[in-house]
Formats: structure tokens, C-alpha cells, sequence
């Protein structure tokens, strides 16, 4: 893969995946003929719903959306019937005018404030880190360390969640849910690919992934995105065994590309007592670290 994604494909992809999806059924139309040569709505079903040519719509769908109002694009995500995370991913793949590209996207390290970084060792019995763009892992406390593992021992370049997930079995053992996790963690790298298409470390990352994984290579083909702030995770632990614990995702209001996450329990649960014994039994991980 070279040193970007292609926009134009992007595009394309994303709003023939999202087509194919709907039936006319599902949004109000008569479907003539029991056969039909492509699966979910014609372009020109779609067309029609969203109230602009067929013609219009298609050099959309073939990746010309250059020139696409904010107006149009919203009609269609109306007629897509996408997520506020789906609309977004198809503002950034289209980037009509009024959607300005960010000047100086990073492309090497992130800093974290030293305020967070103490914060996160000022956290004793709440796993937390800072997760930056790619995924990448930017900072963690003790606590991350015990549950985790010990990214501290990983060189940077491995300190990245998506890698983890799909290329480091333990991942695969500790999260009960894996496949949701994996399907999530897709979902967030395309987000990222809509919002920065032109970053040749995610491009790496994303040609690395779907070269060793054959469950990346069909979750990236599907296009489906999403974000997740908040949910449960269960996690089966070589020490304390089974574990639920609840996290949430707090971004960061001065920079949005960086974000605080943190895992707990809920009190008096067995999750808990679970939590407090790897505490105890991780005051010797290491604290939190800088990328």
C-alpha cells in the first residue's frame, strides 16, 4: 500500500456499501420483480429519495464528490439512513467547501500533557490511558499495566490497540468479546482513514493489518464505521479470572484526536474484588509513560 488511501475509492466503496444494505421496502418504495440484479437499492431508487439526479448521484458513487454541497450530502445521508458517525466519515471522505481540511495534521509523535500524565499516576485503582491518533497508545498508569500488560516492554511501534487486537494472541484470550472488540476497532480506523485519507503511518498500518489478518482484511471491506464512547467490556484475566468492567471515553476538549479512557467496576461486584487484588498485585507495574 503507498503512502495514502485513496479518497476517491473511499468514497465509492462506502456509499455502494451503504446502498446495498437497504431494501426498497425499508425506506418506502415498491420493489418490482422478484429479481433483481444488484443487492439493496438502485442508484436511482436512491436518487430519487435524495432529490438529485441519477447522473448527479452516480459521479458521487464513482468518487467525484469534490464539488458536493453540505445540503446534498445531507439529503443522502437522510436517504442512506446513516449514523451521525456514518454522516460524518461520508463529510470527510467528500470534502464539499465548506468542510476544510485541518492544516497540519500530525504525522509523528503526539505529546500529552505532563497535567494528564500526572493525573493518570495520580489514578491507583482505576485502569486508565491516553489513546492518539492510529490508535495508538500514548500514556497508561499502573493499573492499565496490571490489567493490560506491559506496554512499557513494547517498542513504540507495537504500543498501537488495532496491532494488538489482531496480531498479539494474548488480546485474542483476554477479551471474551473479541470479535466485537475486533469489529470496533475497525470501525474506528476507518473513521480515522475519512478524517485523514493522506497519513502514510495509517496507510502502513492499515496495509500491515490486512496482509497478516485475514479477520481485518474482511471487517475493513465491509466500510462500517462507528464511535463508541462508553460500554461494558468482559475480559478473562490469566490472574484474577473473569472480569466486567464498564469504560468510558472522554476526549480531550483541546485536542480531539487524543482521548482519556477509563475502566471500572461495579461496586461491590466480584469485577471489583477482582480489581482491588490486581491492584495489589500491580504496584510494581510501571507508571505511566510518555510516548
Amino acid at each position: 500500500m503507498d503512502g495514502q488511501l485513496d479518497r476517491r475509492a473511499e468514497l465509492s466503496e462506502f456509499l455502494r456499501t451503504r446502498r446495498a444494505r437497504l431494501q426498497p421496502e425499508d425506506v418506502g418504495l415498491e420493489s418490482f420483480g422478484r429479481h433483481r440484479r444488484v443487492p439493496g437499492l438502485r442508484r436511482e431508487e436512491l436518487a430519487q429519495l435524495a432529490g438529485v439526479s441519477v447522473a448527479y448521484y452516480t459521479r458521487l458513487e464513482q468518487g467525484n464528490g469534490q464539488n458536493v454541497s453540505a445540503e446534498v450530502l445531507d439529503a443522502i445521508a437522510r436517504a442512506l439512513r446513516l449514523t451521525d458517525a456514518e454522516q460524518a466519515h461520508l463529510t470527510h471522505l467528500a470534502k464539499p467547501k465548506q468542510q476544510r481540511r485541518r492544516a497540519g495534521a500530525p504525522r509523528g509523535k503526539q505529546p500529552v500533557r505532563v497535567a494528564l500524565l500526572q493525573l493518570l499516576d495520580s489514578i491507583d485503582t482505576v485502569p486508565a490511558y491516553v489513546t492518539g491518533r492510529r490508535s495508538e497508545i500514548l500514556a497508561w498508569n499502573r493499573m492499565s499495566a496490571a490489567l493490560f500488560g506491559d506496554w512499557g516492554k513494547m517498542p513504540a511501534a507495537e504500543r498501537n490497540w488495532a496491532r494488538l487486537v489482531f496480531l498479539n494472541p494474548d488480546y485474542r484470550e483476554l477479551f471474551v468479546d473479541w470479535d466485537q472488540k475486533a469489529y470496533d476497532m475497525v470501525s474506528f480506523l476507518r473513521m480515522d482513514a475519512g478524517r485523514h485519507p493522506d497519513d502514510p503511518r495509517l496507510s502502513a498500518l492499515v496495509g500491515e493489518l490486512s496482509v497478516k489478518s485475514e479477520e481485518f482484511r474482511r471487517l475493513w471491506a465491509t466500510h462500517d464505521v462507528k464511535e463508541k464512547s462508553y460500554g461494558v467490556k468482559r475480559m478473562r484475566h490469566p490472574l484474577v479470572g473473569d472480569l466486567t468492567l464498564s469504560f468510558e471515553t472522554f476526549r480531550l476538549v483541546d485536542d480531539d484526536e487524543q482521548a482519556f479512557i477509563t475502566y471500572h467496576a461495579e461496586p461491590g461486584s466480584p469485577s471489583a474484588d477482582a480489581l482491588r487484588l490486581l491492584a495489589s498485585w500491580g504496584t510494581d507495574a510501571p507508571a505511566s509513560l510518555p510516548r
